[in-house]
């Protein structure tokens, strides 16, 4: 059974169709190859996927251990190739991570982070992407703020 349903709608943009939630995601060519860049580019949702594997992968684990990932963020930044074949050359993951436990802000003892870390380069994304892709991951851990 199909996962995901795709429309072309002409002029390099297509849209995509969740079909268990009815989500849906526009793409567009980015600016550079042709496109208006006025989605996320297929190339764009490549980076994406690694970067919320990796979070979604470490709130997982960090639920067995009583923690949630609330008010974690990240930014990605994609690199495609100078040099033909056009391909995604390195994805920049830059996260911060902020934990609690019972609502209230903790930080992680080591090994805990340690452990969430490993899992980070271990996500289903980050291990079926091409070896040649530079996966740059920083993870920096900071209690959460009250508000």
């Amino acid at each position: 059974m199909a996962t995901i349903h795709v429309d072309y709608l002409g002029g390099l943009r297509s849209d995509c169709t969740h079909l268990q939630s009815g989500t849906h995601i526009n793409t567009d060519a980015p600016t550079d190859n042709q496109g208006r860049g006025e989605a996320f580019s297929p190339t764009d949702l490549v980076a994406n996927a690694l970067g919320t594997c990796i979070l979604t992968t470490m709130a997982i684990f960090a639920r067995r251990d009583g923690l949630e990932l609330n008010g974690s963020e990240m930014d990605i930044t994609k690199v495609m190739s100078s040099e033909p074949p056009r391909k995604i050359a390195r994805i920049i993951v830059d996260l911060t991570l902020r934990a609690e436990q019972d609502g209230n802000p903790v930080m992680p003892d080591e090994p805990t982070r340690i452990r969430l870390e490993k899992i980070a380069h271990t996500c289903p994304v980050a291990i079926s992407l091409h070896p040649d892709l530079i996966q740059d991951v920083t993870i920096k851990w900071m209690v959460a703020e009250r508000v």
